[in-house]
């Protein structure tokens, strides 16, 4: 006879052929992609693995839309400029949900804006649109705020008089500070610990991004979340964020609405005011909270992040960074104040900053889509509620559209007789319904900090130091290895 072992090996045995058998089927009605298994889908072929080199290495076996498998989720793949526009692009509407994963909806419970989906996002997303244009966003009024800081930045440079110094946390203060006088009002001093406090829980949430720990609990969450480890600690950051939130809408509602509206707080207060009798509103403390620390987030990480490996491109290639030198000297006066619209007589200065986002290209792969109904993605039927990752990377780095996609190269941005021109492939804020709301005000920050520090500086390794590492490090955004520069004043 059988033992109850036995009988419990056969039946486990017996389920898991069958549910393999149920993949197999229902993998033949979507995009080509490596052979699905139980429990793991494809993770144990991608060795738990998921970055941006091994989607382009798989889109190069089984084309440039195809599927990989989370566990018993599909994940439709995107790769290459053509299959990410036209999938982002021809039906935007179909794929403009939010996968909503279990660890992002611990943190952030699918509210506020870059997290949240559905009549949330729309509402929230429209609010914040609408006030960073009412504070400024595309004029004169915010470019002032960037102007401001990157004068602080030159300040802070200038008085370390050439010796070496890590760029990373004045580059991230002068970037924060922007979106804090925009959402808060006001702008934090170096030396405020409670400042520090927000930007080493900002570092620690994006470095546990992507991690092995962090694609452990969007598999097994209901295993995870009674475990102690890096997750916890993550969680743990955004609540920093969040407390320091609220104490500064506590601080305004004490304050009163006034007559005059200051910054993105008192528009939302006024606005909850505004809407509370309007049915199906989402206008309350809480999507507030997190609308507020998804534009800290997006304003403060990913600038910063670009900008510190702008500084690191210059050191390693001291051949542009004096071209460049040589056109602001050429159009801008010593003490002009620069301007984003100054880009337009400074044609190679931007093709660098372009060329700076491109090959940087921080965002590992791109934030995940949902479809929202029934669609058609190139040619293939895909089901409600299927995940679609664009591969963002896979544009950046597509080689029918860059003549060396491997190589730091801002002839990428310039026609033969040096002029600037944009390239559509260039995608580093996505595109779609889903682009990124503050590329305005990225824009801008990049091109006037950049110009600025390189007006005032040249910039140099410290003296012994002959090696620099241009590989990133893997996470939320992909950093530059923690380095040392010389800021030589010009």
């Amino acid at each position: 006879m059988l033992t109850i072992s036995q009988v419990f090996i056969a039946l486990v045995v017996f389920l898991l052929i069958m549910q393999f058998l149920k993949l197999q089927r229902v993998r033949r009605r979507l995009p080509p992609g490596p052979i699905p298994l139980p429990i793991f889908g494809t993770l144990i072929q991608l060795n738990f693995q998921f970055n941006r080199d091994l989607l382009m290495k798989l889109a190069k076996i089984h084309g440039n839309i195809f599927t990989l498998w989370f566990g018993w989720a599909p994940v439709v793949i995107l790769n290459g400029f053509q299959a990410v526009k036209d999938g982002m692009t021809m039906h935007p509407e179909d794929v403009s949900g939010r996968l909503v994963s279990p660890f992002f909806r611990a943190m952030a419970k699918g509210k506020g804006i870059m997290l949240a989906t559905g009549h949330t996002w729309k509402q929230q997303r429209r609010f914040a649109l609408r006030t960073l244009r009412n504070l400024g966003l595309g004029k004169r009024g915010l470019e002032h705020r960037v102007q401001e800081e990157a004068h602080y930045l030159v300040e802070f440079f200038a008085s370390m008089k050439g010796k070496p110094v890590d760029p990373s946390f004045p580059l991230i203060h002068s970037v924060s500070n922007v979106i804090c006088a925009v959402v808060f009002g006001h702008r934090f001093s170096r030396e405020d610990e409670t400042f520090h406090e927000l930007i080493r829980a900002t570092e620690r949430l994006f470095k546990f991004a992507g991690s092995f720990i962090h694609h452990l609990y969007e598999i097994f969450p209901w295993l995870m979340c009674r475990l102690p480890g890096p997750h916890k600690k993550a969680l743990s950051c955004y609540d920093v964020l969040s407390n320091f939130t609220r104490r500064e809408i506590r601080m305004h509602m004490e304050r009163g609405i006034p007559e005059e509206l200051q910054d993105f707080i008192d528009f939302y207060l006024a606005h909850i005011e505004k809407s509370k009798d309007v049915p199906r509103s989402t206008y309350n403390e809480d999507n507030m909270v997190y609308s507020i620390n998804d534009l800290f987030l997006g304003g403060s990480e990913t600038t910063s992040t670009t900008l510190n490996w702008a500084l690191l491109y210059m050191v390693a290639n001291p051949d542009i960074q004096e071209k460049v030198q040589k056109e602001l000297d050429a159009v801008l006066g010593p003490s002009q104040l620069i301007c984003y619209e100054d880009r337009r007589e400074l044609p190679y200065t931007n093709a660098v900053v372009h060329e700076i986002q491109r090959f940087s290209n921080i965002i590992s792969v791109g934030m995940p889509r949902v479809c929202v109904r029934n669609t058609t993605l190139l040619g293939f039927p895909l089901k409600k509620g299927t995940i679609v990752f664009p591969n963002i990377a896979s544009s950046l780095y597509d080689p029918e559209q860059w003549e060396t996609p491997r190589q730091f190269n801002p002839g990428h941005f310039l026609d033969k007789d040096g002029n600037f021109v944009s390239q559509e492939a260039f995608l580093p804020f996505s595109t779609g319904h889903r682009v990124c709301l503050g590329e305005n005000l990225a824009r801008t920050e990049l091109f006037i900090f950049f110009a600025n520090l390189l007006r005032a500086f040249t910039f140099r390794l410290p003296e012994g130091v002959t090696k620099i590492n241009t590989e990133p490090i893997l996470g939320g955004t992909l950093q530059p290895h923690p380095y040392r520069l010389c800021a030589i004043p010009r």
